[in-house]
């Protein structure tokens, strides 16, 4: 899905220096002529008509629209070493979600909590938030999506532990369906110390605020 190349001399980090790594999406792009002409479709499917006042424009705005949803913008992954051994807890909390679920093409949104116990690096703080973005841009289930970013995190930072809770409303869920309006649905995904400590663990889940 994504894939990371160097981004200039500050890319090869000596003991003291940033490094910073391009990343990019993988993903096919949408194509938004195909998308507008399906739209189309889908409206005549559903007893509309889409060269109507109202619905002329719609095929193109709904294409534009899944566009960016589904396309997350390139960054910088920025790392630092972590000189003064700093050994706790660095915990985003709150981090905006917003995804598109696979099985009904209906949108989900939430908070994103991401946490990490520092190795000998630490990450610039708004690249959490980055990541997160990178995972969400796309045809997602929850479960998949938490997965995600804590696996990428561990592979990329090699941190001591990496914690991610999501928490959504699904409105596949809450508008179709049981109509279970403002349920939402929490998934976790922990790894190393944050996994098999269970201080560290209960820790990371009481400063994220779970189960409040």
């Amino acid at each position: 899905m994504t894939s990371l190349a160097e981004s200039g001399p500050g890319s090869a980090p000596g003991p003291v220096e940033a490094a910073r790594l391009r990343v990019v999406h993988e993903r096919d792009g949408v194509d938004l002529a195909a998308a507008e002409r399906a739209v189309a479709d889908l409206l005549v499917a559903l007893g509309r008509d889409p060269d109507s006042e109202h619905l002329a424009e719609t095929p193109r705005r709904v294409a534009a629209s899944y566009a960016e949803l589904l396309t997350p913008p390139e960054f910088d992954l920025t790392t630092f070493p972590n000189d003064e051994g700093y050994d706790e807890l660095v915990l985003a909390k709150d981090i905006p979600v917003r995804s598109v679920c696979e099985h009904h093409m209906l949108p989900f949104h939430g908070v994103a909590h991401v946490g990490y116990l520092p190795g000998e690096r630490i990450l610039g703080l708004s690249k959490l938030a980055r990541v997160v973005e990178l995972f969400a841009r796309d045809l997602q289930v929850q479960e998949r999506l938490t997965t995600q970013v804590a696996r990428w995190l561990r592979e990329r930072l090699s941190p001591k532990g990496v914690g991610v809770v999501v928490e959504a409303e699904h409105l596949c869920m809450s508008l179709r369906g049981v109509r279970a309006g403002g349920s939402r649905t929490v998934t976790s995904a922990l790894h190393g110390v944050l996994r098999e400590d269970g201080r560290s663990r209960q820790e990371f889940f009481a400063l994220a605020g779970v189960g409040r």
